[in-house]
């Protein structure tokens, strides 16, 4: 029996449910509820099926009906089958309070029943209610005397300290019901332990910990060599280095190629703290930047690196596998070592480099590995060593394979020292050629490969990409990106499965405006779960600057369907962890999920989708009025930016796979001159900082324009209605208050009083100052003209008297009319084609229209509507009234006509563009790839054609010969122009669809002049 109903009455709904068929299920259920009409457990399952086909009203009263059964019927509270069911429902249904009091009621009734406390346990988890659980669990540990019990106890007590806001002092609270429990019951599980020694490594009693690991608990963690690095690192975090680093010589007697603990090892022998200041946010990199010049003396110093010198010869000699890299990388952090100290040599730290390239020069991680040793020579010596890399990859024959890891290490080398910064654009041009020369010539290498494995030289091309990039940077050369995007292109035709080759792509079709191609290539990324957080920067801002309404829309869908059913079920992550007792992973689930609520893509995506939904409905103010009403006029985005406050945003993007010319979402340096950076160094600490708060001011800004939006319709409205009903009706003094305090907060993100915004305003208006004191970044331009709108619309309101006479004289519509119009039209004065010139402004221009002009528009639209008679007969009160009647419609008709007129200009600039002949731009992007000329762009792409044309089908095998007979270069082109044109076309009909709203309004005028 199940819930009271025999089990194979339900195998046959829980199979239905299982494969999916709900429709089946809801009529299976049906016919179940007939039979046992008073069955809590019947209606659950309704209610769990209701829920799964997204009738979510339904199912929540089919749930509150069964709670009701539930509550009449004491003995069905006993069945956890029945809570659980309803539990998940009301989970799913957002209604945890509901699916609490259900297992509340329940253990009042049933104050010592164990099943239902768990239960309980687990609801309050699913709350992140941490102090309840502790009380639960304490009371459950207290009935039943486990010892899983008295840990979700600690683990809740932790969690109230790490996650929530309790203080420091509950953690002694914890070590007591520890100490009290092992007293009489010991610890039996390695979970256990680690749990209490993080508590005691949280107080900082390192002592306690290191007694409590060197007993008979410490048996507990079976492998020695853990254990032997939970008793370093407290020694190390204590203070007892000399203790400590005899902990870590052990260590890497037992793994020898442990390499962030020979790091630790070596700090501990030179008595450097600075590896555990971080802790447990270290890894070797941050290790070996962080390290500082010990305070020893000579004597101490040479004693104690002599000591690790012998440690380190000892493991390079019992070293017996091709594959064990830490005892040579120790070598050489011992020779940097001694330089930062003063006692070194540069020879001896290159001999280790060179010794270092003869073992593992082949290897792909080479270059990353020695990137920071390089950092404490010279240029001239780095120089040096390079010459002596060149000269060993030549004097030694290998294996084909080896010699081709060699030269793409000596090329990335090149890279690491800066070398191709200085180098004049022909041997730039000669490098990418010989990449691409070297990437053919060893293609015959992975004629045996599956095409899903990893091609021999796959990342010449990525380099040879990289090269031409910078070789556009500088000379401004269009045909150098295009040869970037044939060489990618090239590349995916023989195996399509490169990640690195798609994100290139990505970005650089992003650069040239091809956005449905870019997006395309994101799709075939196949981002999964977590990854979208990680990989999507890379589309998310340019999209979100585009008219790909539709694409937006799924994206942000999609995104947003996977964080808040990730966010949902990440409890219930948290209880399995609970129940399996791997302790540390339920806190590590909570700390996870709190970083992803936090997440700065994860808040500007909500931020984004409803700000989508006003530009999508702009055009009509009935249709924006159903949007903001369904975003309850914007008040709730404002409440989600204040309760973020002061909590520090997570950023959880995966810069490190960014191409070098856009290092973060919001820097690009091709679109700046040429400043001789050649790669993209992590960001510091400070550059983390400004990133932050440049994420705050967006998302402040964007948060607030719904109801600024809303708050401007019903402004403007308010105040015509003023002057043209003289039945005495006035707007409520408290739409234009906000509407000015909403104001005072936008000028703040902008970095001025309200006053000094408002005199900006009108100083460009005026054309004293150029647009470029609203910012140098195109963001900062949209802000500007935003806040213009709304300070229009608030000004057109008479509420607020004298208060702000300059803001009523110089932030007239007239004057928003000017700045859009003369901003629109300054973009759009090139009428080339434009696949020969930048996309930078394509993004402005469709803010420019989508948003602030949009939003200038409704305003407009909310006064016509007010001026057009309302069917009551109008009184009138003197001539004063029919003047500012007039004086108005002449603003409102004055301000249609400049918009249309904007808009005009606008769409004719899109035809040409639309209209030019497609073959005639497939010739220009041709064109500026094949030159014969001997330097310049082209040159890759020559290489290129040379070898297709010359190929030998049975050294390539046939899958490799086969894909490059379908490369076509006119293809690309041909893509390249069709995406260009479909993101135009997109522009168009907006643009067309604005024009038509300001058309009707046009015809209106009469209508109200009269």
């Amino acid at each position: 029996m199940a819930g009271g109903i025999p089990e194979r009455r339900l195998r046959q709904i829980w199979d239905a449910i299982d494969s999916r068929q709900f429709k089946n299920a809801l009529k299976l259920s049906t016919s179940l509820l007939a039979k046992y009409p008073t069955s809590p457990y019947a209606l659950a399952l309704k209610a769990l099926i209701l829920e799964r086909m997204g009738r979510c009203d339904e199912a929540l009263s089919v749930c509150l009906s069964a709670k009701e059964l539930l509550h009449a019927n004491d003995s069905m509270l006993m069945d956890d089958l029945i809570l659980s069911t309803l539990q998940i429902v009301f989970h799913r249904l957002d209604r945890l309070d509901l699916a609490t009091g259900c297992y509340e009621y329940a253990c009042e009734k049933f104050p010592n029943n164990m099943q239902l406390m768990v239960g309980l346990f687990n609801c309050y988890g699913h709350e992140y209610s941490f102090v309840k659980q502790q009380q639960i669990a304490i009371k459950m540990y207290k009935i039943a005397g486990e010892e899983k019990f008295l840990l979700w106890a600690v683990c809740s007590i932790q969690l109230q300290v790490l996650c929530g806001n309790g203080g420091e002092k509950l953690l002694l609270l914890a070590e007591g019901l520890l100490k009290k429990h092992i007293a009489s019951h010991s610890l039996h599980e390695p979970e256990a332990l680690m749990v209490y020694i993080s508590v005691l490594e949280q107080q900082a009693k390192y002592g306690d910990a290191l007694e409590i690991l060197s007993g008979k608990l410490g048996l507990l963690i079976m492998i020695e060599v853990d254990r032997l690095r939970m008793q370093g690192r407290l020694l190390a975090r204590s203070g007892d280095y000399a203790a400590a680093a005899d902990i870590f010589q052990r260590v890497l007697e037992l793994c020898p190629d442990d390499w962030e603990y020979f790091l630790y090892y070596l700090g501990c022998l030179l008595e450097d703290d600075s590896s555990w200041r971080n802790w447990p946010f270290n890894d070797p990199v941050h290790l070996l930047k962080s390290c500082k010049v010990p305070q020893l003396t000579d004597e101490v110093f040479h004693s104690r690196i002599s000591t690790a010198s012998a440690l380190v010869q000892k493991l390079r000699s019992e070293a017996n596998s091709d594959f064990i890299r830490c005892p040579e990388l120790a070598n050489i952090e011992i020779e940097r070592r001694k330089l930062l100290y003063g006692q070194g040599d540069d020879s001896n730290l290159m001999e280790a480099l060179v010794h270092y390239f003869y073992r593992f020069g082949h290897l792909a991680c080479f270059a990353s590995d020695i990137e920071a040793f390089l950092q404490v020579i010279t240029h001239e010596k780095m120089m040096e060593f390079l010459e002596k890399l060149m000269s060993s990859c030549n004097a030694h024959s290998t294996a084909p394979t080896k010699a081709l890891g060699q030269s793409i290490t000596l090329l990335k080398v090149q890279e690491i020292i800066g070398n191709t910064v200085n180098l004049p654009l022909g041997v730039l041009d000669s490098s990418a050629v010989q990449m691409a020369e070297m990437y053919c010539k060893n293609l015959p290498l992975s004629k045996d490969l599956d095409i899903q494995e990893t091609m021999h030289g796959e990342e010449l091309l990525s380099m040879a990409c990289n090269v031409l990039v910078q070789l556009f940077w500088q000379t401004r050369k269009l045909g150098y990106l295009l040869e970037a995007i044939m060489i990618m292109e090239f590349g995916l035709t023989i195996r399509r499965y490169v990640w690195q080759y798609k994100i290139l792509l990505l970005h650089l079709y992003s650069h040239l405006g091809a956005l449905t191609l870019a997006y395309e290539w994101y799709k075939s990324l196949d981002v999964k779960n977590i990854l979208l957080e990680t990989v999507s920067h890379h589309i998310l801002p340019q999209i979100l600057l585009s008219p790909l309404w539709e694409e937006l829309n799924n994206y942000l869908t999609d995104y947003l369907k996977f964080m808040d059913e990730h966010l949902r079920e990440s409890a219930n992550l948290t209880f399995l962890a609970y129940g399996h007792r791997t302790y540390t992973k339920a806190i590590e689930f909570v700390q996870f999920k709190q970083r992803l609520q936090l997440s700065n893509q994860y808040l500007i995506v909500r931020l984004e989708v409803p700000n989508l939904q006003l530009r999508q409905n702009a055009d009509k103010i009935e249709d924006e009025e159903c949007v903001l009403e369904s975003l309850k006029n914007g008040s709730p985005l404002i409440e989600l930016t204040k309760d973020i406050g002061c909590k520090t945003l997570t950023f959880n993007e995966d810069l490190q796979l960014r191409p070098w010319w856009t290092p973060t979402s919001d820097e690009n340096y091709l679109l700046g001159s040429f400043d001789g950076a050649s790669h993209c160094p992590r960001q510091n600490m400070q550059q983390m900082k400004e990133r932050e708060a440049n994420v705050r001011k967006a998302m402040e800004w964007r948060s607030l324009l719904p109801r600024m939006v809303y708050l401007s319709i019903q402004c403007a409205s308010a105040s015509f209605k003023e002057n043209v009903e003289a039945n005495g009706s006035l707007s409520k003094s408290e739409i234009p208050s906000e509407l000015g305090f909403l104001l005072e907060r936008y000028a703040k993100v902008l970095g001025y009083s309200l006053d000094d915004a408002i005199a900006m305003v009108a100083t460009v208006s005026s054309g004293q100052k150029s647009f470029e004191v609203f910012g140098s970044k195109s963001s900062d331009i949209i802000i500007w003209m935003n806040f213009a709108v709304f300070l229009s619309a608030w000004n057109f309101s008479h509420q607020d008297g004298l208060q702000h006479r300059e803001a009523k004289q110089h932030c007239s519509w007239h004057t928003v009319d000017s700045l859009l119009e003369k901003y629109i039209l300054e973009k759009i004065k090139f009428r080339g084609p434009l696949i020969s010139s930048p996309w930078n402004d394509l993004p402005v221009l469709v803010q420019l229209v989508t948003e602030p002009l949009a939003w200038h528009c409704l305003i407009i639209q909310s006064c016509q509507r007010s001026s057009l008679p309302s069917g009551k007969k109008k009184k009138r009160s003197g001539p004063s009234t029919d003047h500012s009647n007039s004086r108005l419609s002449h603003v409102v008709s004055d301000s249609i006509q400049s918009l249309w007129h904007t808009v005009g200009e606008v769409t004719k600039w899109l035809e040409e563009q639309i209209n030019r002949p497609e073959d005639e731009s497939v010739e220009i992007i041709v064109s500026s790839v094949q030159s014969e000329q001997p330097q310049g762009p082209g040159q890759v792409f020559k290489v290129i054609e040379d070898f297709v044309s010359s190929m030998n089908d049975f050294e390539l095998g046939d899958r490799i010969s086969q894909a490059i007979r379908s490369w076509n270069p006119s293809d690309v082109a041909r893509k390249i122009v069709t995406s260009q044109r479909q993101v135009l076309s997109k522009f168009l009909r907006i643009c067309e669809s604005k024009s038509k709203t300001l058309h009707a309004l046009k015809q209106q005028i009469p209508i109200v002049s009269n």
